[in-house]
């Protein structure tokens, strides 16, 4: 039965009047029970506010809860988000990093055998002007000890 298609309340129950037969009920027993009835009602009527204003409490709560996890379900997704892209550019940064690296390491090796060849052609120079140097000296003393003999050897004449 819906509240809508029969409605009591404990004030009806108390006023609600019966006629009175020669074989009727107990008057001070119906009394009785239709004060009982009406104060049981009254009582479920007050608890069953209490449930609603409870239930409506509840249902706010939950309301609120389930909010709280959105946005902490939202917050989550943000800072999972953030972390992939903070991860991305992180590896892209160090990609970056690491190909600036290979080409100074390309540079500086690059430099390096530029100036190895340049200290090569520098010691085959010396070498070359040292060979010219010793090939001279030893003309030089060729000449020397010619002359030399030939002044031992004109003083032996003499």
């Amino acid at each position: 039965m819906s509240d809508d298609a029969f409605t009591l309340t404990p004030l009806d129950i108390r006023k609600q009047e019966f006629r009175k037969t020669l074989r009727g009920y107990d008057t001070l027993g119906v009394e009785d029970f239709r004060v009982r009835v009406a104060d049981a009602l009254e009582r479920a009527i007050r608890e069953r506010s209490v449930l609603e204003e409870r239930l409506s409490a509840l249902t706010e709560q939950l309301r609120v809860f389930r909010e709280r996890e959105k946005a902490m379900n939202e917050a989550l997704v943000a800072a999972q988000q953030l972390r992939q892209d903070t991860r991305a550019a992180a590896e892209r940064e160090g990609q970056v990093i690491v190909r600036e690296a290979e080409a100074e390491a390309k540079r500086l090796l690059d430099e390096a055998r530029a100036a190895e060849t340049a200290v090569q052609v520098r010691m085959a120079e010396t070498e070359r002007q040292f060979q010219q140097y010793v090939g001279g000296f030893r003309a030089l003393l060729d000449r020397q000890l010619a002359e030399l003999r030939a002044l031992e050897t004109g003083g032996q004449r003499g």
